[in-house]
């Protein structure tokens, strides 16, 4: 039998993409990724033209740049993302979401239901209403598992405003009594069956409850090559939701942040007991780009518009100092920042949150127009003996020097079992049929 340790060492670990250094995988955003310049979407013919023609200096600059100084601090390529789209004209836009059959718009629930019956009151307090409609999800600039754009029609749904917190996820857990996975030994759920990984087992002196975090790192030097991303990413026996960093850490002063160190079940199990459920992949992105088309963030297609950061990511030298320009190193309280167009707030960084799809990189080629439910199974190409599930909007943890998961189209994927320190969820509810 083949011994690892759990999660952060099983197959050299699925959990959110943690193996970037190790492998590179050009079908997620959590990986360090080459320069993108993708092909214009489907149907737009003139979407290669005009992103030659408004290719900025800043494009040009990074092309000719020397490979050798074009690196981070991990030696390896800093992602370059154009900050031009053929998305970025409004005819492009038309044109994808008039693929939308007329049955579709005409049956479309765009409007809030009427005269509520109470239990459904009680379950969306604290939610927004999200209108139903079109929008083109994805992008053409980023990694192929974005592509291509495509018509989705949404019907309207109830969404946390935030993110769940930690005062929130208490109330489920004193509640229920439920224990999260972290809480609990390692089992290795996440193996796919079938998939031949039977004989793998967990060392037994890791067998123990916890979860993954990330070390401080003092300089360069702290980063072993032959380590490669476990230089920070660690297994942290005794972390769980309520010891974020470690057993002896606390969520004391922390219980407006948002609740981390789930894995999907745990969050499922919340759903369930709230009246809610996880959103679907498209109902997020959907819900964050907050009827702005096309646009790389939940406010438009500047990160830092007038110099003001509105999410919280890291900034500074990945993975060694983070400068906290946005005033944080880790979760911020939620809210924080500006909601979206919407009423959404963080759904650019803070925490990755979980959706209910399974994660496969093509499944846009294939994905149904009306209320997309996700594929049917998982595969990732990287780990296919691994069940992941997608994961959207970016954390603290990503930084323009290594992971551009702040951006409305990437997408992530995490073992379903596994929980971390940088990722949470938030629920919505649909309305009755």
């Amino acid at each position: 039998m083949k011994h690892f340790l759990p999660a952060i060492a099983v197959l050299l670990v699925a959990a959110a993409g943690f193996t970037g250094v190790l492998f590179y995988s050009n079908t997620t955003a959590d990986r360090p990724a080459p320069e993108v310049a993708r092909a214009e979407p489907a149907d737009t013919p003139a979407a290669t033209a005009e992103a030659d023609e408004s290719a900025t200096s800043e494009d040009s600059a990074a092309a000719t740049i020397d490979p050798a100084i074009a690196c981070n601090a991990l030696g390896v390529p800093i992602p370059v993302v154009r900050d031009t789209s053929a998305l970025h004209d409004p005819a492009v836009v038309k044109k994808i979401k008039n693929k939308v059959p007329g049955d579709v718009h005409r049956k479309l629930v765009k409007e809030q239901p009427t005269d509520l019956p109470a239990d459904l009151k009680q379950r969306t307090e604290g939610m927004v209403w999200i209108p139903g409609g079109v929008a083109v999800m994805g992008g053409d600039t980023g990694p192929p598992d974005e592509e291509p754009p495509h018509p989705i029609a949404i019907d309207g749904f109830w969404m946390d405003v935030t993110e769940v917190t930690n005062r929130q996820f208490k109330e489920f857990v004193d509640a229920t009594g439920y224990v999260t996975l972290p809480e609990r030994k390692p089992e290795l759920r996440s193996i796919q069956p079938g998939s031949g990984l039977d004989n793998i087992a967990i060392q037994e002196e890791f067998n123990v409850p916890g979860s993954i975090c990330s070390l401080q790192l003092n300089s360069r030097e702290d980063i072993d090559p032959s380590k490669g991303a476990y230089s920070w990413w660690q297994y942290m026996p005794g972390a769980d939701w309520k010891h974020p960093e470690g057993p002896d850490s606390s969520i004391d002063d922390r219980m407006d942040h948002p609740v981390v160190h789930v894995s999907w079940p745990d969050a499922k199990a919340y759903c369930e007991w709230a009246g809610k459920q996880l959103p679907t992949e498209a109902q997020w992105e959907y819900a964050a780009r907050g009827g702005m088309d096309g646009n790389f963030y939940p406010w438009g297609n500047i990160r830092t518009p007038d110099g003001e950061w509105k999410q919280n990511i890291w900034q500074g030298t990945f993975p060694i100092e983070d400068t906290a320009e946005d005033g944080f190193k880790t979760t911020a309280p939620v809210a924080t920042f500006p909601p979206n167009a919407f009423g959404l707030h963080d759904m650019s960084g803070n925490v990755w949150e979980w959706c209910a799809d399974y994660y496969q990189p093509d499944y846009y080629v294939t994905s149904p127009i009306h209320n997309p439910p996700g594929p049917d199974s998982s595969f990732d190409p990287q780990e296919p003996g691994i069940i992941k599930r997608v994961q959207r909007g970016g954390s603290f943890m990503c930084s323009d020097q290594y992971c551009i998961g702040y951006r409305v189209s990437a997408r992530m994927k995490g073992e379903e079992d596994t929980g971390a320190f940088h990722t949470g969820f938030r629920c919505v509810v649909e309305p009755p049929k």
